[in-house]
């Protein structure tokens, strides 16, 4: 690198984030430590100072190497840190830095600590993307307004309901919601016209109330929540909802609705019922809910008319259903009486996981319906590895299943 020129050297150095590794090149020559403060991202790990000896200060030495950069884009701190070092840190940077990721591990920081590690962000006017790990917001942040923040990711956190809610209000503008892992929550309110991407993750007893305003959303992944609200829904493309128990959804319409995945215990049919009625065009459809009823009673699906469901999905491309939705389809005869011109004209791939042997006869008979309607169908594979049944009738199935689709290129047995 001796015979480079001075601007090839300092854009090679400048691609390095490590901060072991920064310091380390200061060493290396004076050509090498002229160029390091044209690096444009500082990354911490969590473990750096270790090591660290002889009265050194981890919060000294992290500002050092932060206040040597000319412009500093980026600064992931994984180590532990103080309030008062990170405010320092944040004040000198905050010009010029545009993404911001802390490790802050203040669950049980005492609030009468100032400033706090939250307040200490405020300085960093000019943020654009937010990550904050192990983060306590039982109280509301001091923060202004961050005009700029697009994408703010909250990842293990302890969060109340009104601190979330003016933590959100601060940030306008943002485009893309993470929250991943938290607890603490009741009722979420996000009311921002601009959320395109929402991934929500909670834990707890799963019995949150969410209610989503956004007329620009694209893609909502939910977990953690029993009640959910979401009415502006013309651009939704993805929808992903989890949670053992789901009581009430009440969605806008789903006209651009590509792909939704169904996931848990037991869901009150009525929100599984109205969420398939209003995704007439998805193409990709997971279901994989294992009951229905309340908590108190857990209840097999009601039966599904196969020939009125396919023509109530005729976009459909993947089918993935698990054992209540197979078994309720395979209930309802309609094959009988159907027009002899019911196709299901685009399904290309169906995962199917069964889960009893009961009724093994009406369920090979809905095994032989998806090839045989499906024109256009690649790819089925029969997963019964998980059969609940000691019983030797699962053997028998399992037998026939084999028997019948040996031969056949499309079907694969797991």
């Amino acid at each position: 690198m001796e015979s480079l020129p001075d601007a090839i050297v300092q854009h090679i150095l400048s691609l390095m984030s490590n901060a072991k590794n920064v310091a380390s090149c200061k060493c290396v020559s004076k050509r090498w430590k002229d160029s390091m403060p044209h690096v444009r991202s500082l990354f911490f790990p969590r473990n750096l100072f270790d090591d660290l000896g002889n009265g050194n200060n981890p919060d000294a030495i992290v500002s050092q190497m932060v206040s040597s950069v000319v412009k500093l884009e980026e600064l992931v701190v994984y180590c532990p840190l103080s309030s008062s070092g990170l405010a320092t840190r944040l004040s000198v940077a905050g010009h010029s830095l545009r993404i911001l990721e802390l490790r802050l591990d203040n669950i049980i920081e005492h609030w009468t600590e100032t400033p706090s590690k939250l307040e200490c962000i405020q300085a960093v006017c000019n943020l654009e993307s937010l990550k904050l790990w192990g983060v306590a917001m039982v109280q509301s942040p001091k923060w202004d307004i961050f005009s700029g923040l697009k994408n703010l990711e909250i990842v293990g956190g302890n969060l109340m309901d009104y601190g979330l809610s003016d933590a959100l209000c601060a940030c306008p503008n943002l485009t893309h919601l993470s929250l991943l892992g938290c607890e603490g929550l009741r009722s979420i309110s996000i009311d921002n016209h601009h959320i395109q991407h929402c991934k929500l993750d909670f834990f707890g007893v799963g019995n949150c109330l969410l209610r989503v305003n956004s007329c620009k959303l694209e893609s909502l992944e939910v977990q953690g929540c029993s009640m959910i609200r979401v009415r502006e829904t013309q651009c939704l493309k993805n929808l992903t909802i989890s949670n053992n128990s789901v009581y009430f959804v009440d969605f806008g319409k789903l006209v651009a609705l590509e792909t939704l995945s169904m996931r848990g215990t037991q869901w009150c049919w009525d929100a599984i019922s109205r969420t398939l009625e209003m995704v007439s065009e998805v193409k990709h459809l997971y279901m994989k809910v294992e009951f229905t009823g309340d908590s108190d009673n857990l209840l097999p699906f009601p039966e599904i008319d196969f020939v009125d469901f396919f023509n109530n999905h005729p976009e459909l491309q993947t089918f993935d259903i698990h054992g209540a939705m197979f078994a309720a389809l395979c209930q309802k005869n309609s094959l009988v009486n159907a027009n002899p011109g019911f196709s299901i004209p685009c399904l290309e791939k169906v995962v199917v996981t069964v889960r009893s042997p009961l009724n093994a006869e009406q369920k090979i008979c809905t095994l032989d319906s998806l090839i045989k309607y499906a024109k256009n169908l690649r790819k089925m594979r029969i997963k019964i590895l998980q059969m609940k049944s000691s019983h030797s009738s699962a053997d028998d199935f399992f037998r026939d299943i084999c028997i019948r689709y040996m031969n056949n290129k499309i079907v694969s047995i797991e």
